[in-house]
């Protein structure tokens, strides 16, 4: 509902059965300002949201650590998008977003619910080789672990070869640490899962620059990453063997 069709109504009808004065009540409805029409979570998304809320909450803490990473970015990549739930964070903060997913459906999903002008959306598996665009940043949250260890120099190179020379990239995933907690499920699908240092060392090979980061729910560290459930590198200047790629 807009606030400014919801305005017009007896302010009555609008707060049934309160005794809160008249002008508290027209101070509350002033304080909402003008609504946007409310958008649809995707089926993963609604998922998640119905089963374990707190997750899209992490989600998003994730989401906005590559925000200011990345901030006033020209062009950034996001590869792994599902359905696009975080985009809207990165749109805010960059100049254009393309997300890709080797997913029909969560491109489906996104492209559908796209509110963000400077967001596009495309189907696409990084394992299959680079984008013919290459990006000022690329990021992959959450994908890595998914990956069997004997592809993941496939998929760096790939990455790689989606940067722009002095590019930044930034990978996220479950530390090795977390997965005694993990559920079955997760269990199943994280085949790669790394400590911080193992994932800096992994990305040294591709960036003169790499830097280590981990987060526990939403809080951001710098420190002693084994204590951490979810660990990050940011790695920046590709090595000349990556230019290549």
């Amino acid at each position: 509902m807009k606030f400014e069709s919801a305005s017009k109504k007896d302010i009555e009808e609008l707060f049934p059965g309160s005794s809160t004065a008249k002008v508290e009540k027209e101070r509350y409805l002033g304080s909402l300002g003008l609504q946007l029409d409310a958008v649809r979570l995707g089926a993963n998304t609604s998922t998640i949201y119905q089963n374990d809320p707190k997750l899209l909450l992490f989600t998003l803490s994730r989401y906005k650590f590559v925000s200011k990473m990345f901030a006033g970015f020209e062009n950034v990549l996001e590869v792994g998008c599902q359905e696009g739930f975080g985009a809207q964070v990165i749109c805010k903060e960059v100049t254009s977003y393309t997300g890709v997913d080797f997913y029909l459906p969560h491109i489906e999903s996104a492209a559908e619910r796209n509110t963000a002008p400077n967001a596009k959306y495309q189907v696409h598996d990084i394992l299959n080789g680079a984008l013919e665009q290459n990006f000022d940043g690329v990021f992959a949250l959450d994908v890595l672990e998914h990956i069997v260890p004997e592809k993941e120099d496939l998929f760096l190179q790939n990455v790689c070869g989606s940067l722009k020379t002095h590019g930044s990239v930034i990978l996220g995933m479950p530390s090795i640490e977390s997965q005694k907690y993990a559920s079955k499920a997760s269990k199943a699908g994280h085949v790669n899962c790394k400590n911080g240092e193992e994932f800096r060392n992994l990305l040294q090979q591709y960036f003169h620059n790499c830097f280590l980061f981990s987060m526990n729910d939403e809080v951001l560290h710098t420190g002693f990453s084994p204590m951490s459930h979810y660990v990050f590198v940011l790695a920046s200047n590709k090595k000349n063997d990556a230019l290549n790629y």
